[in-house]
């Protein structure tokens, strides 16, 4: 059981980063590249959309990895689970103090309510969601090496 529920996690966690990298290194630049700021209505649905589905994604990630670093403790791959853990508790913690009000924002915003700064705010959420996915890739990383 303990070998299905790692590799249950490593899989929705796996999920969870290939979403997040693409969203930070293929769909908001494309979307930014849209002309008009046609990308804006597309970032503000996703802010939208995922801003409901992945807190729950999130949230589940920590309680399966620390689930798995329980039922493992004294393993070899204990230690791996328990600081990949650690990463996404991190990330949690950074999308919660830097990118969730951001994110709240924009899923506000429409055409009309625009503030003049919201390029420098897309820019700003954009650097915190690459240390957020260098966290995730390497939580990812050392569930793999946990699983093993």
């Amino acid at each position: 059981m303990q070998d299905a529920l790692a590799v249950a996690t490593v899989v929705i966690v796996g999920v969870m980063v290939g979403v997040e990298f693409a969203v930070a290194f293929f769909v908001n630049p494309i979307f930014d590249r849209l002309p008009n700021d046609g990308g804006l209505d597309a970032r503000t649905d996703g802010a939208r959309v995922l801003g409901k589905v992945m807190p729950f994604w999130y949230i589940g990630s920590v309680v399966l990895g620390a689930a798995v670093t329980a039922l493992t403790w004294g393993d070899a791959g204990a230690r791996a689970f328990g600081t990949a853990t650690a990463l996404l508790v991190l990330s949690v913690l950074l999308s919660i103090t830097l990118l969730v009000p951001i994110n709240s924002r924009v899923a506000r915003w429409t055409r009309e309510s625009l503030p003049a700064d919201w390029k420098q705010q897309m820019r700003r959420w954009d650097r915190f969601h690459f240390v957020r996915v260098a966290l995730l890739i390497a939580a990812l990383a050392l569930m793999v090496i946990g699983v093993r």
